[in-house]
């Protein structure tokens, strides 16, 4: 299942997306945690310290080789530069798996081993100094966009992406590409503000949305966020103790994290299986080449001097069944 955490700066999404990534490996569940935030902090919430965190390989930097593999031997794509981040897959075309080995995540993945597991993680890579005035993070974004476009992903299979903050992750369409979006909201005005631009923007796509409170105090934080997000709000966490010393570079074996938080993370994968009888591979398609016309129409063709609606492979779903069948079968 592909998940994501969002919500305004501060509100405590990467803290959270990270123990939900600790609690699936401790359940021994296939995870591919991918830091989509402007601000890269998903690798020292998940233990790495800076050096280490510094190392982990840019995917936007190596959008070259990914659009190269994903290719593959499609005849509507031309070549890998008349690629734009909402291409989507057809016949011919690579997919990528959660449970594989590929080039892919050869270059742009590194295995970070926690307490009781392992996962493989993924960073689109900081915006840098360099970057002004020449560059726009959503294209560094789109190496994510497009990885998920040619993702097939199983039941018991989890991508955790940690999107930027607040009303930004409205920039693509890869607001869509999730089977179950968390909200992460404080119990205040600012805290649910969020929630209401997403909610509006995700109406039309049908976009699964469930808000975790953060930094939850007691019953009247509940009662404040049942009151504004009605029945979206799937829990609460509180205080904890552990994270703080997670802060300061002591972490405590994740076992000990406090039990209501426990039972919040197991709320949150529960949302997430229970979202997988919901999946529609066709109107995920169909919402792939959606955004990719529009992206096309509005910016794609002109700068790559090519007509890219000639990339829709109007025969092709994309579906779990490539998994078993092989990358580059017809749907």
């Amino acid at each position: 299942m592909k998940i994501a955490f969002v919500g305004k700066g501060g509100s405590g999404k990467t803290t959270l997306s990270s123990l939900f990534i600790r609690h699936l490996a401790a359940n021994e569940a296939p995870v591919v945690a991918v830091d989509a935030d402007i601000n890269q902090h998903l690798a020292a919430a998940l233990g790495l310290d800076e050096d280490e965190a510094a190392a982990l390989p840019a995917m936007g930097s190596q959008l070259p080789l990914i659009k190269e593999y994903l290719r593959g031997d499609n005849p509507r794509i031309t070549s890998a530069a008349t690629m734009i981040k909402t291409t989507p897959p057809g016949k011919g075309s690579r997919l990528l798996r959660v449970r594989e080995d590929n080039p892919v995540y050869d270059a742009c993945a590194r295995t970070v081993r926690l307490d009781d597991g392992e996962i493989r993680l993924m960073a689109t890579g900081p915006f840098t100094e360099s970057d002004l005035g020449v560059a726009c993070y959503h294209s560094k974004v789109g190496a994510v966009e497009l990885c998920l476009n040619h993702l097939v992903d199983g039941p018991d299979e989890y991508v955790v992406v940690d999107m930027t903050a607040g009303s930004d992750s409205f920039a693509s369409g890869m607001f869509t590409r999730f089977d179950m979006t968390f909200l992460v909201a404080e119990p205040t005005r600012k805290g649910v503000s969020v929630y209401r631009q997403y909610k509006e923007y995700a109406r039309d796509f049908g976009v699964a949305l469930k808000v975790v409170g953060n930094k939850v105090q007691g019953e009247d934080d509940l009662d404040f966020l049942r009151a504004e997000v009605g029945d979206d709000l799937l829990v609460g966490v509180g205080r904890s103790d552990w994270v703080r010393t997670m802060e300061k570079g002591r972490p405590a074996p994740f076992e000990l994290l406090e039990a209501d938080n426990r039972m919040a993370l197991q709320a949150l994968q529960n949302a997430a299986e229970d979202s997988y009888e919901l999946r529609d591979w066709e109107r995920y398609t169909r919402q792939m080449v959606h955004f990719h016309l529009k992206n096309a129409e509005s910016w794609g063709n002109e700068k790559t001097g090519a007509d890219l609606a000639a990339q829709v492979d109007p025969a092709f779903v994309l579906h779990e069944h490539h998994a078993e069948s092989g990358a580059r079968q017809p749907a």
